[in-house]
């Protein structure tokens, strides 16, 4: 079946051209008047020359190009897809027998805007970020089987979070696939955790952080390590095991810290060196004794999730990140992170 055309203005093409894979409300000249929010459509130059084949969507981004060859976006598709870049996270190392917590689909990055997928052990959890992929969720589920095989037991959905327009669509959160007596620990990096990808943040972990846990675990011997906003406790887990001489996980939600004590439960037979408390991150730096740590590490959520909110957020960090300098030991050691996307580095 043939897709509607998308024709662009004079000279907006370019882009295109250097794969950029999306295409602005701005650069469209015609389209037809019936477009559906996650159609399949063809994009063409002013001169109706094919560039590309794409999910379409009201708003700025009015498509996000799948392909920029003439092909038919089905299983195979997406099997294709899905398969080279499970291919080039094994030739490079990062699924072995010792992690098997990765970020199998990575948006743009994999060539396959609005998704994500996420592999826990013998689980995936898929989030979608644009109307096409919600559409295609179910051969994104057929595809996923055929290239990972028995060793995957579970697909769950969680885009309610995450879709645009999320009521008009209708999607709900659930598993797509398996779901029965789910096992949902996983191993990164040699040491197991607990996966919450029912009520947790994002898919129910942040993989993203995996090379800085092991930074950290380098610099952990015999330090007092104080863990702020810990969530799952993944940074007190590594520190323990870097040889910390004792670990504070502090975080405002009770079932984070649950979370975090069983992590550290599962990992270590002794768990003496560890002490977790839920409580306001603000008010335990203030109120916390000067020296008592000499690593710190403070990964907040994010304080401006919109540009609107960037001058309180950036008081916010100025404030968090000035406390830990206060109260750090001389020569100790602050790990600071920001996912607000609106700040910039500077």
């Amino acid at each position: 079946m043939k897709s509607n055309k998308i024709q662009l203005l004079p000279k907006k093409e370019d882009s295109l051209k250097r794969f950029h894979p999306w295409v602005f409300s701005g650069a469209i000249a015609k389209m037809p008047d019936n477009l559906s929010e996650g159609e399949i459509v063809t994009v063409v130059s002013a001169k109706g020359e094919f560039l590309g084949t794409g999910h379409y969507q009201k708003g700025s981004i009015a498509v996000r190009i799948l392909s920029f060859e003439d092909e038919t976006i089905d299983i195979q598709f997406y099997s294709k897809r899905i398969k080279s870049a499970f291919n080039m996270r094994l030739e490079n190392g990062f699924i072995t027998d010792n992690n098997h917590t990765y970020r199998l689909i990575h948006g743009e990055g994999d060539n396959l805007p609005g998704l994500i997928v996420d592999v826990y052990e013998k689980s995936a959890v898929i989030q979608a970020h644009s109307v096409g992929m919600d559409s295609d969720k179910n051969m994104i589920v057929e595809a996923l089987k055929s290239v990972l095989g028995e060793s995957l037991e579970n697909i769950y959905y969680k885009s309610e979070g995450t879709l645009p327009f999320k009521a008009e669509i209708g999607s709900v959160d659930g598993y797509l696939y398996g779901g029965k007596n789910v096992a949902a620990v996983s191993i990164e990096n040699g040491l197991k955790f607990n996966i919450d990808w029912l009520r947790g943040q994002k898919t129910g972990f942040f993989i993203d952080q995996r090379e800085n846990r092991s930074l950290l675990e380098k610099y952990s011997h015999n330090r007092d390590v104080l863990n702020m906003f810990c969530y799952t406790g993944a940074f007190s887990v590594y520190a323990l095991r870097g040889g910390a001489k004792s670990v504070t996980s502090i975080d405002s939600s009770s079932k984070a810290i649950m979370l975090t004590d069983e992590n550290i439960r599962i990992n270590f037979d002794d768990t003496s060196k560890h002490k977790s408390a839920s409580v306001d991150a603000f008010k335990y730096l203030r109120d916390m004794d000067k020296d008592a740590h000499d690593l710190i590490v403070l990964d907040p959520p994010a304080f401006a999730k919109h540009r609107s909110a960037i001058k309180n957020a950036l008081q916010g960090y100025k404030r968090l990140n000035a406390a830990a300098i206060d109260k750090i030991k001389p020569g100790g050691i602050i790990f600071t992170f920001s996912c607000s996307q609106a700040i910039s580095k500077d």
